[in-house]
């Protein structure tokens, strides 16, 4: 099922406070946090991934062309910032010493918080599923990006975004089956 997001003229907006960018990004909250959580395989992690999205949207709120799509720009935001954390935790690892790295382990402090069965099973399918192809599944199956628009925001070819799909749904396909 593809979800739209809700277009609001500005001259509605303005007698509430809001402009069309602000209507948008906060519309827009719920998406954004489904795909970070595709991305990063934990809540914890998603709603962090969002902060820092929506903070770096509102600080470059200025570069956003109002009739273009706020989505895709949203989308490509959250996924810079995803690379750019994971890369820092991958710096910050490698500087960790042998017997600070069971300091990082835990578990979720929120059991139970998402405890339906199946989607469980999914997103552990999700989780095991290369980064490539989880973007790729999590921008189009989840989210309802079209393949032209979810290539761009992964700043890839459809032809290749068409592959990794089909590739991540034949997964996926496996390793819920294999639960």
């Amino acid at each position: 099922m593809k979800r739209r997001a809700r277009v609001v003229s500005s001259t509605t907006l303005k007698g509430k406070g809001l402009d069309a960018f602000e209507e948008g990004l906060s519309a827009m909250l719920p998406r954004l946090r489904r795909f970070a959580h595709g991305l990063s395989r934990s809540s914890v992690d998603a709603d962090d991934l969002v902060q820092i999205a929506v903070e770096r949207a509102l600080r470059a709120r200025s570069q956003w062309q109002p009739g273009t799509r706020l989505d895709s720009w949203l989308y490509r935001i959250t996924r810079n910032a995803w690379i750019d954390t994971a890369r820092a935790r991958s710096r910050e690892m490698a500087r960790l010493l042998p017997e600070e790295v069971g300091e990082q382990v835990g578990e979720d402090p929120r059991p139970g918080l998402e405890a339906r069965l199946d989607l469980d099973r999914l997103m552990a399918a999700m989780a095991r599923l290369p980064e490539d192809q989880r973007e790729a599944v999590a921008l189009v199956l989840i989210e309802g990006c079209g393949y032209r628009e979810a290539a761009e925001i992964l700043d890839i070819p459809v032809g290749t975004l068409s592959s990794r799909l089909v590739r991540g749904r034949n997964a996926l396909l496996a390793l819920v089956g294999e639960g």
